[in-house]
């Protein structure tokens, strides 16, 4: 499987970053992590889809809003490689089991600092993911903006 976080890098490359990890089943239902947990581990989705949800106050009851699902090959959780190291999202299996390869933000930084150019390679990827996500949520916040201003123009 090719995982998007490991774009570029050598067959033995890839290996040695998906042997810092453990594979990890998450029943249907069950959170891989909440919004605001300490970022420990950055997460690549094998199997199944997890579901990105963002907890919110709805009309006095905690909802959770949809974001994004992500699939087998994409990364969950790059929380872990960024400070404040703290999830900013929920995430879930919502109807199947997923499969996820669990990295250790730890063992991963030592990898990249002793593998500078598989490093770079994966800074890059961290970087075109994020990218997506603020891409995602600047859609959706200018969809709430002209929403607002076309309830003020009426």
């Amino acid at each position: 499987m090719t995982h998007e976080l490991l774009n570029g890098l050598s067959f033995d490359e890839a290996e040695q970053v998906l042997k810092l990890g453990t594979r990890l089943i998450v029943p249907s239902g069950t959170e891989l992590f909440r919004l605001g947990d300490p970022a420990d581990r950055l997460f690549l989705t094998e199997r199944g889809r997890i579901r990105l949800t963002l907890p919110m106050q709805v009309r006095g009851r905690e909802e959770d809003i949809f974001v994004e699902e992500r699939s087998p090959g994409q990364t969950v959780g790059w929380s872990a490689l960024i400070p404040p190291y703290r999830f900013t999202l929920t995430a879930t299996a919502p109807l199947l089991e997923a499969v996820v390869i669990a990295l250790p933000r730890e063992a991963l930084r030592e990898y990249l600092a002793a593998n500078p150019a598989a490093g770079y390679k994966i800074a890059l990827n961290l970087a075109v993911v994020i990218g997506h996500r603020l891409q995602m949520f600047q859609t959706m916040w200018l969809r709430e903006m002209q929403r607002t201003v076309e309830v003020r123009s009426a």
